[in-house]
């Protein structure tokens, strides 16, 4: 995985999972006192499938001092309405009291995007101003939460101590489930009240730069990520470490040869590892990445490696939305169908899932031989390997669901094909429909109401003549520690 980006097909138990958590968390508190345990999880999986087990997770014994739940990928949603990222906390803060974390020491719920940055600062702020280095941190959260990413780019943040990027490994990342085995650490920067000033000294003077005032190689980087998500932000480093300049060797006998005579090459030295010195960590706090606690019911579960990266979304969700009238069908790859059964008028479906992932409008007539046709072929994409592939993967399961409108602009409710997305629905005012939706046996189905967008049918082009379907509209990103001039 470290070398060539793949990872073997592991298979570990859920219950394995847990329980190196669950000893890692149950070890005996350093510095008197318990640690932090900083919850990711993906909001585009809420309600998160792991969070319950939280609370068993800890177990009555677990002298946990604090829990921070960071709400990641917030990067891949649009804005569907002006304050969606309040409205987005407040459904993790549901989840949270849902999954009975009332009586867990609760500090706070963060919104963030481990991968373009947008919010860690404010993160790492937070943490620094409440936690402060009282003990020690634990990122837990299911598998594909981003874990991983997240703890990468602190290491590389000013929550980390400045020598230490150069010392620790990274975390791997990958989009198969699992593949942090070990729990590793970097020791936690002490934030003296000295380094907090200086700290947000950087802060204030970055807030005040524009676009323009960046450096060539900042701004195609900040491109880059403004490509791949919609909110961007920039983590940087307050306090770096002074790398002493190289010192080269220089043998003049070596550089002296006849011209019948080969020149010889000197043996390379064996470069030396760096490793922190016993002052630097005899006290230090660490932070700690765990093992991705395995989803169970999970479509992902299923799939093959070259598969899992279709399905997660890589880059910002553009919205897909359909006009549907009663006899219609939708598909999503081979992984999900939406069966539009009965209702007075056309409704809305508004799907968001991985860009790279097709959705195929058929009618109830020909849906069945369709996906007989076409499951495992180029046309529905996932799962891929034709009708060997198709052998092995389970059938789709019907589930009914009766919905009622609540006006044209706004939708009713989503309905989660498990983990490869789920389709919005937008119906009008007091409209009952009738509908039916599938996912391969033994994975989850999941009505979400009320839907995490729920103005998504809004985020559209003009109509497609002769189909069912409107252009897509790709919303403008948005830069959070940059000053904006006149228009984006």
């Amino acid at each position: 995985l470290a070398h060539h980006g793949r990872a073997l097909r592991l298979q570990l138990p859920p219950e394995q999972h847990r329980q190196v958590v669950s000893a890692a968390l149950r070890r005996p508190p350093r510095h008197g006192r318990g640690p932090l345990l900083l919850y990711l999880l993906d909001v585009l999986e809420l309600p998160d499938p792991v969070l319950p087990q939280l609370p068993a997770l800890l177990g009555p014994d677990v002298p946990a001092a604090g829990l921070l739940v960071v709400g990641n990928k917030v990067d891949l949603l649009p804005a569907d309405s002006p304050g969606h990222l309040g409205r987005l906390r407040q459904r993790v803060v549901a989840a949270c009291a849902q999954a009975g974390l009332r009586e867990a020491p609760l500090v706070d719920v963060r919104l963030v995007s481990a991968k373009t940055g947008f919010g860690l600062e404010g993160l790492v702020s937070r943490l620094q101003r409440s936690w402060k280095c009282a003990g020690d941190v634990y990122l837990l959260g299911a598998t594909n939460s981003g874990k991983s990413t997240l703890f990468n780019t602190l290491l590389r943040s000013d929550y980390c101590k400045s020598r230490a990027p150069d010392i620790v490994d990274r975390a791997t990342v990958s989009p198969w489930p699992g593949t942090t085995l070990n729990l590793l650490k970097f020791p936690i920067i002490n934030p003296t009240c000295d380094r907090i000033f200086r700290r947000q000294e950087r802060l204030k003077e970055e807030a005040t730069k524009t676009e323009d005032q960046l450096s060539s190689e900042e701004k195609k980087c900040l491109n880059h990520l403004k490509k791949q998500g919609y909110l961007v932000g920039e983590v940087g480093r307050t306090f770096q470490r002074q790398k002493s300049s190289p010192v080269v060797d220089f043998d003049p006998d070596m550089l002296s040869y006849s011209v019948d005579e080969d020149p010889k090459h000197s043996p390379r030295k064996r470069e030396e590892r760096e490793e922190f010195t016993y002052n630097e960590v005899k006290d230090a706090r660490w932070c700690f990445d765990t093992p991705g606690i395995v989803k169970e019911n999970c479509v992902l579960n299923l799939l093959t490696e070259k598969e899992v990266k279709l399905v997660l979304p890589m880059h910002a969700i553009v919205p897909r939305t359909f006009i549907l009238k009663p006899g219609m069908v939708l598909f999503l790859a081979a992984l999900g169908r939406v069966d539009y059964l009965q209702g007075e008028k056309p409704a809305w479906f508004s799907v968001m899932a991985s860009n790279l992932l097709p959705v195929r409008i058929a009618t109830l007539s020909n849906a069945d031989a369709i996906y007989e046709k076409h499951a495992g072929q180029e046309l529905l994409k996932v799962p891929m390997g034709g009708e060997e592939r198709m052998k092995e993967f389970p059938p789709l399961v019907p589930q009914d669901i009766t919905l009622k409108g609540i006006g044209t602009t706004e939708a009713v409710a989503d309905i989660k094909l498990s983990s490869a997305g789920w389709v919005a629905v937008t119906a009008h005012e007091e409209e009952k429909l009738l509908l039916r939706a599938y996912t391969p046996k033994g994975t989850a189905l999941v009505v979400r109401e009320p839907p995490l967008l729920p103005y998504i049918s809004t985020i559209r082009g003009a109509r497609i003549a002769g189909t069912a379907a409107y252009r897509t509209k790709k919303p403008p990103s948005l830069v959070e520690n940059l000053k904006t001039v006149g228009k984006r």
